[in-house]
């Protein structure tokens, strides 16, 4: 029983400064509410289709601005990346996947407007032809 007690104050304290925040920065509470699962992880995943023309060194200035972003924000818990090496024909251009993993929607709400991903997202613009983003809770 005290367990449990201890876990919901913690749980009651995690919502109340998420609140807390949400009205300090003056933004709208329903985005700042941090959902905890204690058995799973946030992924956030990428996929980038780059325009036509686009030079193998444009992509690797890409690829290596957002590789060093874990190491800019600390809030990312988990970085990896690869190119599509599906056979089925069906990834629409959508040529490179970024996996990052947070601990909480509170940690990615930190990354989205975190001047480092702003910087990153001048890097990318000029050859970002097409982008797709999925977030979900592992289970």
């Amino acid at each position: 029983m005290k367990t449990k007690a201890v876990s919901l104050v913690l749980l009651l304290a995690v919502v109340s400064l998420t609140f807390v925040s949400a009205k300090w920065n003056n933004e709208p509470e329903k985005q700042n509410i941090t959902t905890m699962h204690s058995d799973s992880v946030l992924r956030h995943v990428v996929l980038f289709k780059f325009k036509d023309g686009t030079s193998a060194d444009d992509v690797k200035k890409v690829e290596a601005a957002f590789t060093a972003l874990p190491s800019k924000i600390s809030e990312i818990n988990g970085y990896e990346w690869g190119l599509n090496n599906s056979p089925e024909g069906l990834e629409k251009g959508f040529t490179h996947c970024f996996f990052l993993t947070f601990k909480s929607e509170a940690d990615r709400a930190v990354y989205l407007p975190h001047p480092d991903h702003k910087a990153f997202g001048a890097v990318l613009g000029p050859h970002l032809d097409d982008v797709l983003v999925l977030d979900y809770w592992t289970k």
